[in-house]
């Protein structure tokens, strides 16, 4: 069973002025401190910074139309460099917020006409007049995120060999040694070894016969 809703919650809103009227419009603004999970392993919404919420509430037959704005702080990391970046987060989300009695055809034009178990998960509702924006806010956090962050778009990144980064050092550049090349290398010094080695004994082999 899930816990009910707590009015002190900043991410919970009251409808209750809306009436349940259709048509009946109300817009809220507020600022909320973000919960840890906004982000994903590389960038994200820091724990507890201030997200800037701009909602329009719309009063509808199945229930309230939830339609906003979201802006907040991103911290995270280039993928190319490592180096900490900075970004300013702007996202938009809409949501549909169906009254507890809506009826089941209602609630399937909601979810897009699919099976009832398949829309029970897509579907949010209110609950004595509330509702809970945060999985929404989540939702739309996170699908804004940018996947591969990096610090500038021409970022070098790191050197491949020893990790220096290329950008304090454009020149920067080891030289390239084909394994392949280096085992001939040595497969010809070490014959040419050999050669040397018969040829000082072919040598001797012609003093002592002079000698004789």
């Amino acid at each position: 069973m899930n816990a009910r809703l707590d009015h002190r919650n900043p991410l919970v809103f009251d409808t209750h002025e809306l009436g349940r009227r259709p048509g009946a419009l109300q817009r809220q603004s507020r600022s909320v401190a973000a919960p840890g999970d906004f982000g994903i392993e590389v960038i994200g919404v820091p724990g507890g910074a201030t997200v800037e919420l701009d909602l329009r509430l719309e009063s509808v037959v199945e229930g309230v139309l939830v339609t906003g704005t979201a802006q907040a702080p991103l911290t995270g990391e280039c993928v190319r460099c490592l180096d900490p970046l900075e970004r300013e987060l702007e996202t938009d989300f809409q949501e549909m917020f169906s009254y507890p009695d809506a009826d089941d055809r209602s609630r399937e034009a909601e979810s897009g006409g699919g099976a009832e178990d398949a829309g029970e998960e897509d579907l949010f509702f209110l609950e004595d007049g509330l509702f809970d924006l945060e999985p929404v806010l989540r939702d739309a956090v996170v699908l804004a995120l940018p996947l591969q962050p990096v610090c500038r778009e021409d970022c070098p990144g790191l050197c491949p060999e020893c990790g220096a980064r290329l950008a304090d050092d454009p020149d920067h550049h080891h030289d390239a040694v084909d394994t392949r090349w280096a085992a001939l290398q040595g497969l010809a010094d070490s014959l040419q070894g050999g050669e040397k080695d018969d040829m000082s004994g072919a040598e001797v082999g012609v003093d002592e016969k002079q000698e004789k």
